[in-house]
């Protein structure tokens, strides 16, 4: 017999503590081999500025969407401007026009009877209406109970089966977690994945408009602002622990890759943006992402669903499949090894290693 094997004899309390020990250790451990995290995310989502709002007032803005984030866990999109009536406009006016966005406090109903429950306020539209604007758009999100994320030391947090999961959110500028730090917003994500079983990085950056829609190995830049080397940025938030990376900020649809078994979609575009948001050919395009994830963060299924925005109508079903099809194709151009979308826009999942015998 193996001399660091004793033999129980007659012992009456074993039984029963270690029964108890294998309920305490099961509890703990909630998320079984099979377990599955169902992820929607959508881009830029602006529900309407004021002097532009929708014919409905934004009753319809998910109607088309809705039936598929409702078996969802995390509903994430990145919200493109203020939920506010205060404030004054921090931007200069050219011509009689700005872009500036304040959505009515009462549309953030909107949002959560979609499902959503993860929302960016990490971009370049947050601060549209000062301080005022700012704080009125979290305490209305708070209040609409969707977790959110963007200024810094902040993290949008959800607990989904017994598993932590939580969502940080990267920008280009100072009032956000500053995506232009990568060995400091790596230290942030590593804490985040010490902590949490499922972590998201959601990032707001990339050069804008219709011809963004390739992904560089590069520093990106627009107007002269530095809008980040995504893909160095992204790899490394993968590195660092992250599970999920979901980027916006271009207004057009990226690519999409599987890194260490990790998804990365580059930029979601558009969603739902009303009449402030130029929509015209591929800003138009309107991909829902639906991502699934095991209990470590794999990815292992999934689809991108192509939707489309016409000025001041809500995203429609797009029979064409514009969006899957831009994606498919520039990530057999950007990333030929590692392309994470099939031609039908299935989601390809992470490659399982083999046992080492």
């Amino acid at each position: 017999m193996n001399r660091f094997i004793r033999p129980v004899k007659n012992n009456r309390s074993f039984w029963p503590a270690a029964l108890a020990a294998i309920l305490i250790l099961s509890a703990a451990w909630p998320a079984a081999a099979g377990e599955v995290i169902r992820v929607a995310a959508m881009g830029d989502v602006m529900l309407g500025t004021e002097n532009m709002l929708p014919e409905d007032g934004g009753a319809g803005s998910f109607a088309a969407v809705r039936p598929l984030l409702a078996d969802r866990d995390v509903v994430f999109c990145n919200y493109e401007g203020t939920l506010t009536d205060r404030g004054e406009p921090t931007k200069v006016f050219k011509d009689g026009y700005a872009y500036i966005f304040r959505t009515p406090p009462s549309y953030a109903r909107f949002l959560a009877e979609a499902g959503v429950n993860m929302v960016s306020i990490a971009n370049n539209h947050i601060n549209d209406y000062g301080p005022i604007g700012k704080q009125d758009t979290i305490d209305t999100l708070t209040r609409a109970g969707i977790a959110w994320s963007g200024p810094p030391d902040t993290a949008a947090r959800l607990t989904v089966r017994g598993l932590r999961v939580a969502m940080i959110a990267f920008h280009t500028s100072s009032h956000s977690h500053w995506m232009l730090d990568i060995p400091e917003a790596k230290r942030m994500v590593g804490d985040l994945a010490r902590q949490n079983e499922i972590v998201i990085v959601s990032f707001h950056g990339g050069m804008e408009g219709s011809e963004a829609v390739r992904t560089p190995r590069a520093m990106e830049y627009y107007h002269g602002e530095k809008r980040g080397e995504v893909v160095r940025f992204s790899r490394a938030m993968i590195e660092a622990g992250a599970d999920l990376v979901l980027g916006h900020g271009p207004h057009v649809p990226r690519a999409a890759e599987v890194y260490r078994g990790r998804l990365i979609a580059y930029s979601l575009g558009n969603f739902c943006t009303g009449k402030g948001i130029n929509v015209k050919g591929v800003t138009g395009y309107a991909p829902l992402l639906l991502a699934e994830l095991d209990a470590r963060g794999r990815l292992t299924g999934g689809r991108v669903v192509s939707f489309l925005q016409d000025f001041g109508r809500h995203p429609h079903s797009d029979t064409m499949d514009s969006a899957v099809k831009l994606m498919y194709d520039l990530g057999r151009q950007d990333f030929p090894r590692s392309n994470a979308l099939r031609p039908d826009g299935g989601l390809k999942p992470a490659p399982v290693k083999k046992a080492k015998r």
